[in-house]
């Protein structure tokens, strides 16, 4: 829920509350129920709500905790709140809401810092402290919920957003060659704390720290995901109704926790439909679940309605259908890139972004299967490297993952953006770091820690917040991901991935989504870039925007403008795109 900004100074000045009122302008589709300030001094800070737990105006934003001299701004959803709550009064805390924002303040007076390792839930939040005259911040494990920042010597200045920063004045906009290398080897992902700006940096997941008055940041982990073998002695079957125990628990709190009702996007593959099987099973009433589909192209179906209705079906759902012609998906796509607070290449983000905008209408929070994939390894590469031999860790990964080697970036960009390897040293030192007992035990904590942060975990909260609708992901629960974490590599990767999950759909799901071909969001009028499609793409591509810009090789361009589909990346993404995505996102939020 929600949209967080501010402003802290450490020249004696105060907050800019014109800048103040730019962010919160820029957040505020994140929260549309109500908004706040909060000004004191040095300090500023800004709120927009969705209004999800305890709707009462007790819990609006900034909250105000006058007897502990502490103000909070808070983005997400604390599922142990009501537990703690009960703790915190029994150790003689009063409380004046009923919601999780207070029990954070509360958890900190009564914990201090180690306050976050109590919260289970996703979060991104920034507490005042008057007495102390500090900050402290904080970001959730799986690094859910966003948090952009910019820090120089006279201030920090905060959002949920990275165009909401960008909306300020005096921040530069100079392109950082590290992220840029990042964003097209990782299919446009830059991990925390870079991002494609100099200037702008994330706070990294299982992160929280404290900022002086006098400009001094101090960041500690707090969490760490361990992939070593644990020492479980159990057999299959064990295994099985363990991590089944563990999800209905994820898949029940996430439901529970909410003063609204809770749907399902149900988008007709595996993971989905067992959260609605779960739900159903766990004696949810009334659910709602939501699809949407797309025109057929030659190659490829545009919808999963065949998959999806049959869950619904069976589940009695309030089941909702929504089709996007393909006219509709070229039409707005400047919608979704506006919607990005980063450059996403991945061609659902317009397939969340319309069924978002349908599903905000009938509910305010929905559970999604994102994640799923990375924690139970469902993807094909996933057994190629497992199965790889004779190459180093960083060998096994970028041959099978990263979307172009150095030698091609150094082709694709002009001179001024080149640098050395950054993302091939990045995932050196990622893979020494990780505690694992073989290969894909590494592969997976780096996808679940740090890859799929910035997608797709990052695209569903974007999509969905562009509409005030908070989404919930239960197969990143951290109890969940560090049980499996553990899971013997062969209970994955059997039938093709995925495999103990597809044991635990068999005979709750219909047999028809558990035995169909690994999917994928289909937006296939997006896939092939023909048509309508390339000529919008080459626009971009061509435009005086982006040859002022100079960030790529023309030359580069008009190749793989000529042959745009024999330009693919190793897990089959359109290179060219990626480039023209990149392009438009920035004259869209940069220019």
């Amino acid at each position: 829920m929600c949209g967080i900004c501010g402003e802290i100074r450490f020249d004696n000045t105060r907050p800019n509350l014109n800048n103040l009122s730019k962010m919160m302008e820029a957040i505020a589709p994140r929260g549309p129920d109500a908004d706040g300030v909060f000004a004191e001094g040095a300090v500023a800070l800004g709120h927009r709500r969705l209004s999800i737990i305890d709707l009462s105006t007790q819990s609006n934003q900034p909250m105000v905790d006058p007897f502990n001299g502490l103000s909070i701004v808070f983005n997400g959803s604390i599922y142990n709140y009501p537990r703690l709550r009960e703790e915190l009064k029994d150790k003689g805390h009063q409380f004046f809401s009923h919601g999780d924002t207070e029990v954070i303040l509360k958890a900190y007076v009564e914990w201090g810092e180690d306050c976050v390792k109590r919260f289970e839930g996703m979060f991104a939040f920034v507490i005042w402290n008057q007495d102390k005259q500090e900050v402290f911040f904080a970001r959730d494990r799986m690094g859910i919920k966003p948090f952009y920042y910019s820090l120089d010597n006279k201030r920090f200045r905060f959002a949920s957003t990275l165009p909401a920063l960008l909306k300020t004045d005096d921040m530069s906009k100079q392109l950082n060659p590290n992220g840029l290398h990042n964003q097209f080897s990782l299919h446009g992902v830059v991990p925390a704390p870079n991002t494609i700006f100099n200037s702008i940096k994330k706070i990294q997941p299982a992160h929280c720290g404290t900022l002086s008055l006098n400009g001094q940041l101090k960041e500690n982990r707090f969490w760490s995901l361990d992939s070593g073998r644990q020492d479980y002695q159990m057999d299959s079957q064990e295994w099985q109704q363990a991590v089944r125990d563990s999800l209905m628990q994820a898949v029940r709190k996430r439901s529970d926790v909410a003063d609204v009702p809770v749907g399902v996007l149900l988008s007709g593959g595996l993971d989905s439909s067992l959260l609605v099987g779960l739900l159903a099973e766990a004696g949810v009433k009334d659910l709602k679940t939501f699809t949407v589909g797309f025109d057929d192209q030659p190659e490829e179906k545009g919808s999963e309605f065949e998959f999806s209705d049959p869950v619904a079906e069976k589940f009695g759902t309030d089941h909702y259908k929504f089709h996007v012609p393909n006219d509709d998906l070229i039409k707005r796509l400047p919608e979704a890139i506006q919607a990005m607070s980063e450059p996403m290449f991945a061609q659902d983000a317009i397939a969340f972004y319309l069924l978002s905008e349908q599903v905000a209408k009938e509910v305010k929070v929905i559970q999604s299967g994102q994640g799923a994939d990375e924690v139970f390894a469902g993807y094909f590469w996933y057994e190629q490297m497992h199965n790889a031999k004779g190459e180093t860790d960083i060998d096994r990964f970028a041959n099978r993952y990263f979307d172009r080697d150095h030698d091609e970036l150094l082709h694709m960009l002009n001179k001024q953006y080149h640098g050395e390897d950054y993302t091939r040293k990045l995932i050196s030192d990622k893979f020494k770091h990780i505690q694992g007992d073989i290969f894909l035990d590494k592969v997976l904590n780096l996808d679940v820690t740090t890859l799929i942060v910035d997608d797709p975990v990052k695209r569903v909260d974007n999509m969905t917040m562009a509409w005030g609708l908070e989404a919930r992901v239960p197969f990143l629960d951290h109890h969940l991901v560090e049980l499996v974490a553990a899971m013997p590599p062969e209970l994955k990767l059997m039938e093709n991935g995925k495999g103990l999950l597809k044991k635990i759909a068999r005979g709750l799901v219909p047999d028809v989504v558990i035995d169909r071909k690994k999917g994928y969001f289909p937006v296939p009028a997006l896939k092939f870039v023909r048509g309508a499609f390339h000529d919008k793409v080459k626009d971009i591509l061509t435009s005086q925007a982006c040859r002022e810009r100079g960030l790529f090789n023309p030359q580069y361009i008009d190749k793989l403008l000529d042959a745009p589909d024999e330009h693919l990346t190793r897990i089959k993404g359109s290179k060219i795109w990626h480039m023209a995505l990149l392009e438009w996102w920035l004259q869209i939020h940069a220019d």
